[in-house]
């Protein structure tokens, strides 16, 4: 799928520290190649984090990884047209999902609380020649992300390892997708997931739930 190469100069707005140790992952995704940096050492970059006094929980390097949720949700969203479409993504991590979409045409905004992420992003959107535009926001705090609704499309990878994250989704959806619009999660069987998705049930959406690479699992929601 995809192979790193490591020793690669730090692009300018990224974060020095272990987040600047860089490797480039190469990925091939409906017959495009997507490359996107990450730091090479996941571990030194925690090590450091927790070096801080009383480091807020915005600040652990989550973002840091290509999760398997992120392939997996990339690789169904490169083999949409996007053409046209506006496309948000929460939690973007290092911007695959959205490098991905803006790639197949779509109009995109990504959302993490982090700020080291929305570095990131930027810097892997840059580096594939694709306009995303960022923003730093938590989900509980969503002002941005409503400014732009109704959205065509939300997407999010691995997002339901908090507990207090599976109510404040289950709100927010709603107020972000128009009648029309859809949402596609993508989760590895977090604990958490099973209450996420009798939330939706519970709220009328129309889910649709395909097996991807295991253990990830793509949840499509749709406005009835």
């Amino acid at each position: 799928m995809g192979g790193g190469r490591p020793g690669i100069d730090a692009p300018p707005g990224l974060p020095g520290g272990a987040a600047a140790d860089l490797v480039e992952e190469t990925l091939q995704l409906a017959g495009r190649e997507i490359r996107l940096l990450r730091p090479r050492d996941g571990d030194a970059l925690l090590d450091e984090v927790l070096a801080e006094d009383d480091p807020a929980d915005d600040r652990l390097p989550f973002w840091a990884e290509l999760w398997p949720s992120g392939s997996a949700l990339a690789a169904v969203v490169a083999g949409r047209s996007l053409a046209g479409t506006r496309v948000l993504e929460l939690g973007c991590g290092l911007g695959l999902v959205s490098v991905v979409a803006a790639a197949s045409g779509a109009e995109v905004l990504a959302a993490d609380q982090s700020a080291e992420a929305v570095a990131f992003t930027t810097a892997n959107a840059a580096r594939n020649g694709v306009a995303v535009r960022t923003v730093r926001c938590a989900f509980e705090r969503p002002e941005p992300l409503l400014a732009g609704a109704p959205w065509d499309l939300v997407v999010a990878a691995d997002v339901l390892y908090e507990p207090r994250t599976v109510p404040v989704l289950i709100d927010l959806l709603p107020r972000l997708v128009a009648t029309g619009g859809e949402v596609l999660l993508a989760d590895p069987g977090r604990p958490r997931e099973p209450a996420f998705l009798a939330g939706v049930d519970r709220a009328h959406w129309r889910r649709e739930s395909t097996p991807a690479k295991p253990p990830v699992t793509i949840h499509r929601l749709s406005r009835l």
